[in-house]
């Protein structure tokens, strides 16, 4: 009896040992959702969705509108592209001036450092059906890969476009099939067809994948996204769900589900497309139901969860308030980020943007294991593993939106640099360790971003904090 107890003891003993293992493996793990660059370096992925038209017509932007989105955070974009300016689909045809006019926005983003993807849209046709898409009666599946192949082949060579999202929101519509058997008998095929002869092409660049949206009353956790349940198999993937939630305590489970259709698939998450659109009432209510600070807190909400599962998004749309769709219950909406009544607005909905535009991570010569911006104390906590032989760093910080009374830069509680806005001179010093340059610490202004030439000490872990006002040691302790 006693041996048996003694066993019983020892076996828990080894239980808990495993579990404090498992917890301290868990505790320094790096995120998975993060892109590798070239250099190796970790990538967090943010930025918008760019129209090209909307429903008053065509879009334009300059080079302006791009410093804008650099300075709200943007190292990407994502390019809506028009079917029927790229097919021989019904009404479409291939377009040249709509290609130079992608040149000319891909080139905007080079310039400004950001990375480009490709979305490709069925619209600009003038009839398009999905139950005769997955058919496939007619080879509309090839009609579609060649107007791809028009995108690929340009790109190929260019090193600032990330990569393609090759199906924006498939549909079922009337078909009479199961959301499960129409993602796996239809779907998945054709994904992998489609990769197959992307990467003929380019076989570096990136391939985003969206699940079936779901018709009108048949979502689940009011996710309107149905689950891919079996695997691509194919590399350089990247899942790139869209997540329209207006329920905060549907957030979380919708992103756990996403987690484990990433895991499935082994492919990082990249947010497609977020953000539930905002109503005309909105704009001139601060509280109560549609109001500012119902979206507020809906956002902050999905802005901390992606935050805490590493993950990069793209946010709907880029575009000024020329027009609104009628759709939803509460009345006239839109995906706008401006509400000025032009195609690039300026005249920011700074409820939501505030929150889009938050502190972090851009790429990390290193291992992001963690990061949160805190909206409370405006506080920015960042745990990297570093790695110096990867180039240098950036952490977006949006200074002149989030810290307008400067901020401070605290590495290990034993490296304080801080921001006065007051003057012109960048960085200051208030605590620098023997092993510490801070002149590999540079403030842009520019693009509001902090550039780290070389970490202070490498291979090592470094906790890192953004904190408001100058050396405010308060938040050092906590």
């Amino acid at each position: 009896m006693k041996n048996k107890f003694q066993a019983i003891i020892s076996n828990k003993k080894i239980v808990g040992l495993l579990a404090l293992l498992l917890t301290s493996m868990t505790a320094i793990s790096q995120i998975k959702h993060g892109l590798r660059d070239d250099s190796g370096r970790h990538v967090i992925t943010r930025g918008f969705v760019i129209n090209t038209n909307d429903h008053k017509g065509e879009v334009f932007f300059d080079s302006d509108d791009y410093k804008r989105m650099v300075r709200m955070g943007a190292n990407a974009q994502v390019i809506r592209l028009e079917l029927g300016k790229l097919s021989s689909f019904p009404g479409g045809s291939l377009d040249q001036t709509y290609l130079k006019k992608l040149d000319s926005l891909v080139s905007l983003g080079r310039n400004s450092g950001m990375k480009t993807v490709f979305k490709l849209t069925v619209y600009g046709v003038t009839r398009f059906s999905w139950e005769e898409f997955w058919t496939n009666k007619k080879n509309e599946h090839q009609t579609y890969i060649n107007a791809w192949k028009v995108i690929w082949k340009r790109y190929a060579n260019d090193t600032s476009v990330l990569g393609y999202d090759i199906v924006n929101e498939p549909r079922k519509l009337t078909m009479n099939i199961s959301y499960e058997d129409l993602t796996n008998t239809y779907l998945i095929p054709l994904y992998q067809k489609i990769i197959d002869e992307s990467h003929n092409i380019n076989p570096d660049k990136k391939i985003l994948l969206q699940s079936i949206f779901m018709n009108k009353g048949e979502g689940i956790d009011n996710n309107q996204y149905a689950e891919i349940t079996a695997p691509v198999n194919r590399k350089n993937i990247i899942f790139a769900p869209h997540i329209y939630q207006n329920k905060i305590d549907f957030i979380k489970p919708v992103m756990n589900r996403f987690d484990r259709e990433s895991d499935m698939l082994e492919a990082p998450i990249l947010v497609g497309e977020w953000g539930f659109p905002t109503f005309a009432t909105t704009d001139t209510l601060t509280s109560g139901h549609l109001g500012q600070l119902e979206y507020r807190e809906l956002y902050i909400k999905t802005a901390e969860v992606f935050d805490r599962m590493g993950i990069g998004s793209i946010k709907a749309w880029f575009l000024g308030n020329r027009s609104m769709q009628n759709f939803l219950p509460g009345g006239p909406s839109t995906w706008a980020i401006f509400s000025d009544e032009t195609d690039a607005g300026t005249v920011e909905r700074k409820y939501i943007t505030d929150i889009i535009s938050r502190p972090f991570p851009q790429v990390i010569a290193g291992d992001i294991q963690s990061f949160l911006y805190n909206f409370a104390t405006r506080t920015l906590n960042l745990k990297i593993k570093s790695n110096n032989s990867k180039g240098a760093s950036k952490i977006f910080i949006g200074a002149d939106r989030h810290y307008p009374d400067g901020f401070s830069i605290i590495i290990n509680d034993d490296f304080i640099l801080y921001h006065n806005p007051l003057k012109n001179i960048g960085l200051e010093v208030y605590k620098s360790p023997e092993n510490g340059n801070p002149s590999d610490f540079i403030w842009d202004d520019y693009s509001q971003q902090l550039v780290v030439l070389k970490w202070p000490v490498d291979n090592s872990m470094l906790n890192i904090k953004i904190v408001p006002g100058l050396r405010n040691f308060e938040l050092v302790k906590k």
